[in-house]
């Protein structure tokens, strides 16, 4: 399961970043970190892009990026 597949409040724990991923240094630079707890808090209608929050703070991120986390 990645994080693009949660739903509206939903939290998950990090378990790892796909780091084949070529925004994986930008997104490791976020604070998505393994072990970390997120929170999903918003998607659009194509759920395009998500919000997430991580450690105090609300990412946007585009889904290819957010399928690049493991939860």
């Amino acid at each position: 399961m990645t994080a693009a597949d949660l739903e509206f409040g939903q939290k998950a724990t990090i378990r790892n970043i796909d780091l084949t991923h070529p925004s994986s240094q930008r997104i490791l630079e976020f604070g998505f970190t393994p072990g970390q707890e997120i929170e999903l808090l918003n998607k659009t209608l194509f759920n395009d892009p998500i919000s997430i929050s991580v450690r105090g703070s609300l990412i946007a991120l585009r889904k290819d990026d957010a399928e690049s986390i493991q939860i």
